[in-house]
């Protein structure tokens, strides 16, 4: 679903919440809060704060980057667990060797590129 451009509009996703949340538990996840279109953020936490209100057995996880976080925490206040998290250098090569060694083609990278892959994507990986 894409908040902003196609897909649903914010109105028809907030109905659907409402709707939804008002009837059993549910648990909704929302990615990429940092990337809605300017002021659609504010809609969304105020129509999610409505629905934590309404329905106390709502359950909302958010995915944002840490500049969205303030935000958050105007518009949910007292509402909101913030949990951080971040990569560690060897989770990526680890997840790189796995899908590396898992390639159904594995004589299409030789050692050297292996090499690279292993040290360019953890560097790019490391300044997001």
């Amino acid at each position: 679903m894409v908040i902003g451009g196609q897909g649903p509009q914010l109105a028809d996703i907030v109905n659907i919440q409402q709707i939804t949340c008002s009837r059993k538990r549910t648990f909704v996840c929302v990615d990429a809060l940092d990337k809605c279109l300017p002021g659609n953020p504010v809609k969304l936490f105020d129509s999610f704060n409505g629905i934590l209100q309404d329905s106390l057995d709502t359950r909302v996880f958010m995915i944002g980057r840490p500049q969205i976080r303030p935000e958050i925490g105007r518009r949910l206040a007292g509402r909101v667990i913030d949990l951080s998290i971040s990569l560690r250098r060897d989770d990526i090569i680890g997840y790189i060797h796995t899908r590396l060694d898992d390639d159904i083609n594995p004589d299409a990278v030789n050692c050297i590129l292996r090499a690279d892959i292993l040290k360019k994507i953890p560097e790019d990986v490391s300044e997001m």
